[in-house]
């Protein structure tokens, strides 16, 4: 028997079966928090790739109206401004139109202002005439696939949504570097771990390599 032999055994069992257990932790956390939206970006993964082929019939709406002589004049009074739409006129457009999302930045003129909406899946806008008071909106719509490629891409869906991206992204990284920690602990008993690693590397540089030009 030797004692040290053994403790070093023992401590070397001791130390495995830690990272055992936090590296099982961290997979399963990190598989939990990240599932949903793994599934999310896999399925429009497939119908991004397939855009051209998903036909899709968009849906316009557009609204006309009369802007309020008071709201006209605050307006008129911003022309030299600028920036977002006075208040009043944005709780008109939500009255009016149930618009949402009209605290951006506008386009002003001697004649017009002009406010671009765009969003996930779908555009609108809304102009003012300075000169007849005039309200004009148009929102299009192009469906609910359209919407989740938008997302996908973080396209006009908004800092939230960008941090959300972020710290998904994140919850990827360690449930991918916890699984193959633990692909590496497992290997000695599955000898056909390293080799499919191995080929789900070479196989999209290959693709890359042979196909993409």
């Amino acid at each position: 028997m030797n004692p040290a032999a053994d403790n070093i055994a023992v401590h070397a069992l001791q130390r495995r079966s830690f990272w055992l257990r936090q590296l099982t932790q961290w997979h399963w956390i990190s598989a939990a928090l990240c599932m949903i939206g793994m599934l999310l970006f896999a399925a429009t993964g497939i119908t991004l790739n397939h855009a051209s082929q998903i036909k899709t019939q968009p849906r316009i709406t557009r609204q006309q109206g009369e802007v309020p002589a008071d709201l006209l004049d605050q307006l008129k009074a911003g022309v030299d401004v600028g920036g977002a739409l006075p208040k009043g006129v944005r709780a008109w457009l939500d009255a009016q139109w149930s618009l949402h999302g009209t605290g951006g930045v506008a386009e002003w003129s001697e004649d017009e202002v002009y406010l671009s909406m765009p969003r996930p899946g779908g555009d609108a806008w809304v102009s003012f005439d300075l000169q007849s008071g005039e309200a004009e909106y148009e929102g299009t719509d192009r469906g609910w696939i359209s919407y989740f490629n938008d997302l996908h891409k973080g396209r006009n869906a908004g800092a939230v949504w960008g941090w959300f991206i972020d710290v998904f992204a994140v919850a990827c990284l360690v449930f991918s570097i916890s699984g193959l920690l633990l692909l590496q602990m497992h290997a000695a008993r599955r000898r056909t771990t390293w080799p499919l690693v191995g080929l789900g590397l070479l196989l999209p540089a290959l693709l890359a390599l042979l196909f993409i030009h």
